[in-house]
């Protein structure tokens, strides 16, 4: 705003000059001394180059050729300020009063560079001086009365911009923003009084209105604070402020928002489109006072609406860093997050953007090798606490949550206060760290989780029911929910008090061999776990039964959602026989292990006495059936090998002697 205060207070100069010689001279010296004036007033040089025309009738007015304004030093060659021509309409009876009210001020195609060095200086940064309010002096007359103004006061009926062009260069961010067919419309027929805009930019070929009114101008272009309403309407959104505003810069107000696509509305006006999951803001409401001095942002009664999602709390955030720092707090009620979850390849989104099936979205059967865009994580710093009744994640569901996140230079760490989830409580703190490559990891604990639903949630595991304990530390490497599962590090254990494993019968395996369908009803199960490259590993699971207990081991592949696992259960005291260990393999996908015994396994664990007496017998048969071929008579305590060496000794020892007969 403050840069198009200054051009237009360039322009107003000029148009007094100009005007203030009508009468006098003609109209190529007129631009002369207008652009000389001017040039001394702003430090910039001015020209106006071409014909200078002066009307009498039926309006009093200048028309000039091509006027330009130097550019700084320091920001190129182009001029900061180029129009091909001005045309300015006054009133005659005002030139007598000595104020110069304009009826019509209409620039031809302006163009407008502006320019932010690295340092922080701007281009637009003019010292206009010589105009004042109407009836304004710089100085008291004798007695305290008001001196005459020694300085030409100015009011406006329009002024008229059509397709301007504007090209903004911003150094310090390393951006460049140009706009054409730009149009502006200002009518301020009082200094002192009001001032209402119309403002058509069209980034892209779509049109941005910008419209509203500043209620004392004078006050505010003198530094003052003015009563302000503004309004942007884009085909994506509209957002509206009615408040009060200074050109320090300050405001306070209520700021309203109506999003239909926040990332087309974001890019109109120059942020650039944002990659948004659905749930977070795709669609967006906002009401908010409003507070903004010294760099400084408050938001307070907000009113946040993402999606289906409604938030309400405060927000302060401080610009005056190299990246704005906020501080949030949210009140949510049930959060509906499902968007977060990748699973789904291929379909529309709520804008009806159609998906790139496996190439962008989950392959059948796995996790989502769809691309993690984290860099979000680098916008900004600060601290988040949100506290939501319930939240919906898709692959998981929560109850009530209360977290403080904290954002340091691309690393969110969740503090996790309070997560109720499957009827238990989770605690600890959950990470996202970009700085160098995506990983995400943490430490929880949770107590009294509902193993079924969780399982069915996380694993597709349907067959266990129990109420567990359990901690875990894990790291993940990769930009995709894929390549983390794939990289997963860490370890663990759990235990749970008694429980039933659906899918088989565990009595009836151990009795009858055949273990389908039915229940296993156990009173314990606990274990520890190690996590490598997307795999977890367990050996020494322990679960107690009535009348067993079992062991296992094995690996569940977390990446490859599948499973290798041996399940040992034995029989204790009571049983049909007292000892008997039947293994059960269980392999395959997790939506759908196959559970068999594992027979060799068996016979080696009950029958091994039985087997090394089998083995023995069978040895001994051999052994006299080799005897009898071949002759041999053992010694008592003798092996078969050492008869077999002596029978074959005394046979070369008799052939030997038969030689010397």
């Amino acid at each position: 705003m403050r840069w198009l205060i200054r051009i237009f207070m360039i322009v107003l100069v000029s148009a007094t000059l100009v005007v203030a010689a009508v009468f006098f001279l003609p109209g190529e010296r007129v631009a002369g001394i207008a652009a000389d004036q001017l040039s001394r007033m702003t430090g910039r040089q001015v020209t106006m180059s071409g014909e200078t025309t002066i009307s009498f009738w039926p309006i009093l007015g200048v028309s000039t050729g091509a006027v330009t304004v130097a550019n700084a030093d320091w920001a190129g060659e182009a001029p900061m300020f180029r129009a091909d021509s001005l045309k300015i309409g006054v009133e005659p009876q005002a030139l007598f009063g000595g104020d110069i009210r304009i009826t019509g001020l209409e620039a031809v195609g302006p163009q407008i560079n502006l320019r932010r060095a690295k340092d922080g200086r701007v281009n637009w940064e003019l010292n206009v001086e010589g105009v004042a309010p109407s009836g304004q002096g710089q100085g008291g007359g004798e007695g305290g009365a008001p001196a005459r103004s020694n300085r030409l006061s100015l009011t406006l009926d329009r002024a008229l911009i059509e397709n301007a062009s504007l090209v903004f260069v911003d150094e310090v961010d390393g951006t460049t923003v140009r706009q054409s067919g730009v149009d502006f419309d200002l009518r301020w027929p009082d200094y002192e009084g009001a001032a209402d805009f119309d403002l058509t930019l069209r980034p892209g070929g779509e049109v941005v209105e910008i419209s509203g009114t500043l209620e004392r101008v004078g006050h505010f272009i003198d530094g003052g604070v003015s009563d302000v309403q503004a309004r942007i309407s884009t085909k994506a959104g509209t957002a509206s402020f009615a408040g009060r505003g200074g050109s320090a810069p300050e405001a306070a107000g209520k700021l309203t928002a109506d999003l239909k696509s926040t990332s087309d509305f974001m890019a109109l006006i120059g942020q650039g489109p944002m990659d948004i999951p659905d749930g977070l803001g795709r669609v967006a409401t906002l009401e908010t006072d409003l507070i903004f001095k010294d760099d400084r942002l408050s938001l307070r009664n907000t009113v946040l609406g993402l999606d289906g999602n409604r938030f309400t709390g405060a927000a302060d955030v401080d610009l005056g860093e190299d990246k704005p720092r906020l501080n949030v707090q949210l009140n949510a009620g049930a959060l509906d997050l499902t968007g977060l979850s990748a699973d789904d390849a291929g379909g529309e989104d709520s804008n009806g953007n159609t998906g790139s099936g496996n190439s962008g979205g989950a392959a059948s059967g796995g996790w989502s090798k769809a691309p993690i865009n984290a860099s979000g994580l680098a916008a900004v710093n600060g601290e988040f606490a949100l506290v939501a009744d319930s939240i919906d994640l898709g692959d998981f569901k929560l109850g009530k949550v209360r977290t403080l996140a904290t954002l340091d230079r691309s690393r969110l760490v969740f503090g996790l206060r309070e997560v109720r989830a499957y009827d238990g409580l989770i605690t600890g703190q959950f990470v996202m760290n970009n700085r160098s490559g995506l990983s995400v990891g943490g430490d929880m604990i949770a107590t009294g989780v509902n193993l079924k639903p969780f399982l069915d949630d996380a694993m597709d595991i349907s067959r266990f029911e129990a109420k567990a304990d359990g901690e875990v530390d894990f790291l993940g490497v990769g930009e995709s929910v894929h390549a983390i599962m794939n990289s997963l590090s860490g370890g663990g254990a759990f235990k749970t008090g008694r429980g039933v494993i659906s899918g088989f019968d565990l009595d009836r395996l151990m009795r009858s061999g055949s273990g389908t369908g039915g229940t296993t009803v156990f009173d314990t199960l606990h274990a520890t776990f190690t996590m490598d490259e997307g795999n977890l590993f367990n050996d020494d699971l322990t679960l107690k039964l009535p009348q067993a207990s079992a062991a296992g081991e094995g690996r569940v592949g977390l990446g490859a959602r599948d499973i290798d696992y041996l399940f040992t259960p034995r029989l204790l005291d009571g049983g049909s026989r007292d000892g008997l260990a039947i293994p059960v393999k269980i392999r395959g996908p997790w939506a759908n292990p196959k559970i068999t015994p594992d027979l060799e396994a068996a016979i080696d664990l009950n029958f091994e006495e039985e087997k090394k007496e089998l083995e023995r017998q069978a040895r001994d048969e051999i052994e006299r059936e080799v005897e009898k071929q071949l002759g041999i008579e053992r010694q008592e305590g003798q092996s078969l090998e050492d008869a077999a060496k002596d029978a074959l000794e005394d046979e070369l020892e008799r052939g030997l002697l038969k030689l010397f007969d």
